[in-house]
């Protein structure tokens, strides 16, 4: 009960949403430092999928890990039907996702990304409504997406600006990784009315990952140079997964979606600025037409679960 009426406190709700947004907007510029770092270059595909399967392996691990550690019990699949559906998320949301998110990234900047990757709202939405029945599509949802997708159109308007416009290479796989886990959610939504979502999503990045790894070594992938600082990004970049997932699914547990999720808004904003700051892309970041895109991509994330306030209760994430 002490534990409930903590995370139900609004500037804890608060605090805590914003730590998992910068955990997460921390991933783009980490993951193209962990590129230089461990020598992988950006067209050495397998090698960047065997680098994301290690990182999800270790994520699955901690997730399940700090779950059972919470939950007094070892977090473990039980019946056929969890299994299966494990190994289901394990294809859409850890595979298929990150597979297109590690190899778009490698041929787009990270301003661009953590911008494009904001869409998995928007994709979320729709599948929602339209494919899986489970929420209504009003104009206000229909009105975030437009304000969000004119923002994923605007970052790509500049001549030259942003690495030369939309690329197949980079742009249209970062689309794709947003739709997988967009596509991802709404199945979670889904299995958790039966399952428990936390071992849903260790196991699944757990699986993932380790399917992720094979794939990269059975296709020449190799990590050939290793250093404390490679290792220690390697290891930041599975807490990030497990770290934010964690703490971001105890306050969906004790307070609304809707009170949690508006603060996702923040995702893309702090993965320009980290993006920025870190990987050297301050001319990027503070061109006044990409400010306008993220505000706009922002705005449509606002609108979209402004609507659902009244309307949602129960949710995850991923």
């Amino acid at each position: 009960m002490k534990e409930e009426n903590f995370l139900r406190r609004r500037g804890v709700v608060v605090t805590l949403a914003v730590l998992c947004c910068l955990l997460w907007g921390s991933a783009f510029p980490c993951i193209k430092l962990g590129y230089e770092w461990f020598a992988i270059g950006a067209d050495d595909t397998f090698s960047q999928i065997l680098f994301a399967g290690l990182r999800f392996a270790l994520a699955g691990a901690g997730v399940v890990a700090a779950g059972s550690v919470r939950a007094r019990r070892f977090l473990l699949p039980h019946t056929k039907r969890t299994w299966r559906r494990c190994g289901i998320l394990a294809l859409v949301q850890t595979v298929a996702q990150y597979v297109f998110f590690y190899i778009g990234l490698a041929h787009t900047s990270g301003v661009k990304a953590s911008v494009l990757v904001a869409s998995n709202v928007f994709f979320a939405i729709l599948l929602s409504a339209l494919a899986f029945r489970q929420e209504k599509l009003q104009f206000k949802n229909i009105l975030g997406c437009l304000l969000g997708f004119a923002g994923v159109v605007l970052v790509n308007l500049s001549s030259g600006g942003l690495g030369g416009g939309f690329t197949l290479a980079g742009d249209a796989l970062m689309l794709l990784s947003a739709l997988a886990y967009a596509f991802s959610s709404v199945l979670i939504k889904s299995f958790s009315k039966e399952d428990d979502p936390v071992t849903l999503s260790g196991w699944q990045f757990f699986l993932g990952g380790l399917v992720m790894a094979a794939a990269g070594a059975a296709g020449g992938g190799t990590i050939t140079v290793w250093q404390p600082k490679g290792v220690w990004m390697l290891v930041y970049l599975a807490f990030v997964s497990a770290a934010a997932y964690t703490v971001w699914g105890l306050l969906l547990k004790y307070n609304n979606v809707s009170t949690v999720t508006v603060i996702g808004f923040m995702n893309p904003v702090f993965g320009v600025l980290l993006s920025a700051l870190a990987l050297g892309e301050t001319d990027q970041a503070l061109r006044l037409q990409n400010l306008a895109a993220l505000v706009l991509v922002c705005a449509g994330i606002f609108a979209v679960n402004m609507s659902n306030n009244r309307k949602v209760s129960k949710n995850t994430q991923t």
